[in-house]
């Protein structure tokens, strides 16, 4: 998998106003949760082993190279000098600029994690050639593995897809990956159009014919 390298620096004021005024400096919030782990209160009053936060800023430069992109990347931190390997967990954007305003990173190692990765679609499907359209119905799916294993893509041979027939997660298999998006999700499908029921219904007055003639 693509990897990237952002610099950040340690967060020192907190707050919203410091919030807001790195903002408009052109620094974005962030925070990165670590393998450490203390014992806390989540949002539902229960008591949890959950990942310690460490408080970062990143500029919308540097974050530009990892969020204006299709591709997926495993983020070289390096956070004032010392470096960090992490995945990007969770970003928010302003609802009304569309630009980053907090952004979750998490650190990994070498035991398994969960990404979501791009599908990409080969081949020219049988029910293409027959008048059909494909369409994509889920733009990525959630893997998991070691990040050493994680690929670019999720390639899918639709080769043999027939004209009216959907792909579900079920029938996908990749080496090294566990799939963990629900098995009942179609990925894709070769849907009927026009063209196909035109093709389709000449096609049978064709062989109609020629029963008739013989």
């Amino acid at each position: 998998m693509k990897e990237i390298t952002l610099n950040a620096q340690v967060r020192k004021d907190l707050g919203k106003k410091a919030s807001r005024d790195l903002r408009r400096a052109g620094m974005v919030p962030c925070n990165i949760y670590g393998v450490e782990r203390e014992e806390r209160v989540d949002k539902y009053g229960k008591k949890k082993m959950l990942p310690v936060a460490q408080s970062l800023i990143v500029s919308d430069k540097e974050l530009a190279k990892l969020l204006y992109t299709p591709n997926v990347y495993i983020i070289n931190l390096n956070i004032e000098g010392k470096t960090v390997k992490a995945i990007l967990k969770e970003l928010q954007n302003d609802f009304v600029k569309d630009t980053p305003v907090h952004v979750d990173f998490y650190e990994i190692t070498d035991a398994p994690i969960v990404m979501e990765i791009p599908v990409k679609l080969n081949g020219l499907a049988e029910g293409v050639r027959a008048g059909g359209k494909l369409s994509l119905n889920v733009r990525k799916l959630k893997v998991k593995a070691p990040y050493t294993q994680m690929p670019d893509t999720l390639d899918i041979d639709v080769t043999n897809m027939a004209l009216g027939k959907t792909m579900k997660v079920a029938e996908l298999s990749f080496e090294g990956l566990e799939i963990v998006t629900s098995k009942e999700v179609v990925v894709c499908a070769v849907r009927v159009t026009r063209a196909s029921r035109s093709a389709a219904t000449e096609e049978g007055e064709g062989a109609a014919e020629e029963s008739a003639a013989e």
